[in-house]
């Protein structure tokens, strides 16, 4: 079997974890392996039946096209005249280890010679120029190493062999142990798109406060009934902002544009790259033409994008495109962050959580459910005056959300 192409732009994938093992009998269509590209990670199906022999080792990275398994048709199911085979292999294995083991054990015997204590002289306990420089740099003492040199020279193996003396604040006890694991091909490509985004932009990020009493007044009255109209579909605020930011990118669309080398490249549609949290970490799957879906169809495609996100089942066009991105670190407990632009997009919009605090409002104090909103945008491409203008558009919409995204009929909008 060879990798097959997981889509346009992608010449190498890594082997995730193999979901069956080297003699395993496969069913055709069968998961046998997880395979992670810079953008997903996908399953590999077995093409036929049979015997599979594994060429690749987890965390291998492999070219598209590579043989990574081969399957022989010709191999009986478990059970079969085949089976014994494999399985005499396996029993031989552990004897062959056992001889290695008893290989290893040999030099053991002979280590006692080199703790035989050395004649005392003028060099017991004096470091070599090399052991002393060792010995200042882990600042140990160094009457207490034992020198195993001529004449009871401190060596260099002695100075980088001894402990350590813990120094004030230290911690002397509990378990200190930790663990080396190589990060997934995603990860890694998402860290540097993150790093990217940082050195090769000119990002900055303006902050405005929401007052969400309005949008918490129109889910209390219409997500009961919208849930039961709609197959058990919530009425949640991803609608609301999605709506919300469609509207402000038609007021301001330099924030819907990117830059392409000298060029900018306008959009005149809006796809909106959604941040959720998967197994794998965070993923930006995009709502495609957000302008023209309903609340329903945002919720709707909301919720089969973060499904797909959670059971690992994402694909590479589920992610591709976008020219806006809308994150909530709110579900997290954030009340304020500056969020990092999406390459190749120009803008991203920070959500956070929701916290009853006093503001005035017609000159009376009052305590209304608030959130902080954060517009982290590219300034090569986006003013003062976008970005600001953008982001208030975007708080006028929120705070006022009969009028100007439900045309002051709810039921129709939300199609009850």
């Amino acid at each position: 079997m060879k990798v097959p192409s997981p889509g346009e732009s992608i010449t190498e994938v890594e082997i995730a974890t193999w979901l069956v093992k080297d003699g395993d009998y496969v069913e055709k269509d069968q998961a046998i392996a997880e395979v992670d590209s810079d953008k997903a990670t996908l399953e590999l199906p077995a093409e036929v039946a049979g015997i599979i022999t594994l060429k690749a080792e987890e965390g291998d990275a492999v070219k598209v096209g590579q043989v990574v398994c081969l399957i022989d048709t010709d191999g009986a199911k478990p059970g079969g005249d085949a089976a014994p085979a494999k399985e005499e292999k396996k029993e031989e294995a552990p004897k062959a280890e056992e001889k290695k083991e008893e290989k290893k054990e040999e030099p053991k015997a002979e280590a006692p010679k080199q703790e035989a204590p050395a004649e005392k002289s003028y060099a017991s306990g004096t470091p070599s120029p090399a052991a002393k420089k060792i010995l200042d740099e882990k600042n140990v003492d160094a009457s207490s190493v034992s020198g195993t040199g001529k004449g009871g020279r401190i060596t260099k193996d002695d100075a980088v062999n001894a402990n350590q003396k813990p120094s004030m604040g230290t911690p002397t006890g509990g378990n200190r142990s930790s663990e080396r694991s190589k990060l997934s091909m995603l990860r890694r490509k998402v860290a540097e798109r993150l790093v990217a985004a940082k050195n090769e932009t000119a990002m900055l990020t303006t902050f405005n406060e929401v007052n969400m009493t309005p949008i918490n007044n129109i889910r209390n009255e219409y997500k009961d009934a919208f849930k039961a109209k709609h197959g058990g579909l919530g009425l949640g605020y991803m609608s609301f902002f999605t709506k919300a930011v469609v509207r402000a990118l038609e007021l301001f669309p330099d924030v819907n544009s990117m830059m392409d080398g000298d060029y900018k490249v306008a959009y005149d549609f809006a796809d909106i790259s959604i941040a959720v949290s998967g197994p794998k970490g965070l993923m930006v799957p995009v709502v495609r033409n957000a302008e023209t879906l309903t609340f329903r169809g945002i919720e709707a495609e909301i919720k089969r994008l973060a499904l797909r996100a959670r059971d690992g089942q994402i694909t590479v066009d589920d992610m591709t495109g976008g020219t806006f991105t809308i994150t909530n670190g709110g579900v997290f407990g954030s009340m304020l962050s500056t969020p990092i632009i999406n390459p190749p997009q120009s803008g991203i919009l920070g959500m956070h959580n929701i916290i009853e605090r006093p503001i005035a409002v017609k000159g009376k104090v009052e305590i209304h459910p608030m959130m902080y909103v954060a517009l982290s945008y590219d300034h090569r491409i986006i003013d003062g005056r976008e970005s600001v203008g953008f982001l208030v558009a975007v708080k006028e919409a929120l705070e006022n959300p009969l009028e100007l995204l439900m045309d002051n009929n709810p039921k129709k909008a939300l199609e009850l």
